[in-house]
């Protein structure tokens, strides 16, 4: 390990980076293993230290990872800098997706799909989507995993008809067949199907252990519930490659797809040091400073965003604003002990906010035009200090 140690402190070296990228994917794919592996597996017990010691090194080289990665958005070439200094500049354009390869294959579910991609009402919510899949097993994931960005009543009318559909072809709900995540409850996020039909469902687990990264007892705290969704969503991005985040720290002139190892390793780094400076400050009982933290964590777990930004009464939505009602509970707590904290999500007409936020990115799809389509981050004062909010929103033209 001494020769992989030496090399991932060096600093501004592709080798070092490609090193520290190759060692995440190995991690994930460990663990995944482990995840599954046979209680019988002798090599249980080994591949359990190889994490630790994967983590111990990555551990080290975060904080250089995350200064280094920084360091990219300031070499952006001037022209990108021009464009991007006037939040009305440029527009986020959304392309429109290719035809889609269901329309080309005969699969069992393409009466689904054809019915899912004809309904006005969801594209209202996802644009003029397309699926993507080639087989009945991902097709089935893909369908389910859009309606947990629409109105929770549509998803549950969409999710009941989809199963009529395919029980016409000879498949039936499987709840035991889930891809699991780890998360601090059970939940049945969509089942899986069995039958003529093989797909594998999705599932929150209480009994996955969460991400060894994050090293918290288990309890009935905020900070725990937090440490399930940071766990949730670094599984999660694996899952869903539509996924994009817009979290300024990593890239602040753009939202960007995480389609690819390398900016899924960039949000997860920034992600778990926002985590880790949360638990740290909290440890520390400084009110302050753990309310600051906290802040940048909430904006870390709301900068995961698909595009277009999802309805805030969707299931993806409920679950961000479980998350962010954790605030008001830490600024309770220092307004209790004399501090002056006000904090405020920021929504509805651009116009009324943008005095509140800093450095918005302007969307020309989803949502209304002219208002915000995502709160990234809330606006907050602490005594006499303000600290701008951040929000993606839909253009007017």
């Amino acid at each position: 390990m001494q020769h992989l140690s030496q090399l991932l402190e060096i600093n501004n070296s592709d080798l070092a980076r490609v090193l520290r990228l190759s060692l995440h994917g190995l991690r994930a794919e460990l663990q995944e293993a482990l995840n599954t592996a046979k209680k019988e597996d002798p090599g249980i017990s080994q591949c359990r230290e190889l994490l630790i010691e994967l983590d111990n090194l990555l551990e080290a080289s975060t904080k250089q990872f995350i200064e280094s990665t920084a360091s990219l958005d300031i070499s952006l070439s001037k022209e990108e800098e021009s464009n991007s200094h006037n939040p009305f500049e440029p527009v986020i354009k959304l392309e429109e997706p290719p035809a889609t390869p269901t329309s080309t294959l005969q699969l069992q579910l393409n009466h689904l799909a054809e019915a899912f991609i004809s309904d006005l009402e969801l594209k209202k919510y996802l644009g003029n989507f397309q699926l993507q899949s080639y087989t009945d097993s991902d097709l089935w994931n893909e369908i389910q995993r859009l309606l947990l960005q629409v109105p929770i009543t549509i998803a549950e009318t969409w999710q009941k008809h989809s199963l009529k559909i395919v029980q016409e072809f000879g498949a039936v709900p499987d709840n035991n067949d889930c891809k699991q995540l780890p998360f601090i409850r059970n939940q049945l996020v969509y089942p899986g199907l069995s039958g003529s039909v093989q797909a594998q469902g999705l599932y929150l687990s209480k009994n996955l252990p969460l991400d060894p990264r994050i090293k918290l007892e288990q309890s009935d705290s905020d900070l725990y519930f937090l440490a399930g969704i940071v766990s949730t969503w670094i599984k999660y991005i694996e899952v869903d490659s539509t996924l994009h985040h817009a979290l300024k720290s990593v890239y602040r002139f753009d939202v960007k797809p995480l389609n690819s190892e390398a900016e899924r390793t960039k949000y997860v780094a920034v992600l778990l040091d926002c985590w880790q400076r949360a638990q740290l400050a909290e440890e520390n009982q400084d009110l302050v400073a753990s309310l600051r933290a906290r802040l940048d964590l909430d904006e870390a777990i709301h900068s995961l965003v698909y595009l277009p930004p999802v309805e805030r009464d969707s299931w993806w939505g409920k679950l961000q604003q479980e998350a962010r009602r954790t605030l008001e509970k830490v600024a309770s707590a220092a307004r209790q002990a004399g501090f002056k904290v006000q904090i405020r999500s920021l929504w509805g007409p651009y116009a009324d906010i943008c005095a509140y936020s800093k450095d918005d990115l302007e969307l020309d799809k989803g949502g209304i035009p002219g208002e915000v389509s995502a709160c990234l981050r809330v606006y907050a004062r602490i005594n006499e200090e303000a600290y701008p909010g951040r929000v993606l929103f839909r253009s007017l033209r």
